[in-house]
């Protein structure tokens, strides 16, 4: 059985129009570490279903987390699912009033 991380790489891949787009995911995602061989098929590392159990919306703001060089957390980010992106959410501005 074919993990849906790997699933989900080889989808975008091949949207991309990579030759050989399963194969190339396996490739990147057991570079990373979240991928083993295992026997004739492969299984998830514990990185790789930490991963996995994220989801799409996660991964995204994750990574936009890690590019943001820690200066915003993941939840500070929205997810566009036609875009795969995450991107600030607007910041709101509040105003503390003082009591009379």
């Amino acid at each position: 059985m074919i993990p849906a991380l790997v699933k989900r790489l080889t989808e975008q891949l091949a949207e991309q129009g990579r030759s050989n787009p399963q194969e190339m995911a396996i490739a990147i995602l057991m570079k990373r570490g979240h991928i083993a061989k295992d026997g004739d098929g492969i299984k998830l590392t514990a990185s790789g279903k930490q991963r996995q159990d994220l989801g799409n919306a996660g991964r995204a703001m994750d990574r936009a987390e890690k590019y943001s060089g820690g200066k915003h957390k993941a939840s500070e980010y929205s997810y566009d699912s036609l875009t795969n992106r995450a991107t600030l959410k607007p910041k709101k501005l509040f105003t503390k009033m003082k009591r009379m």
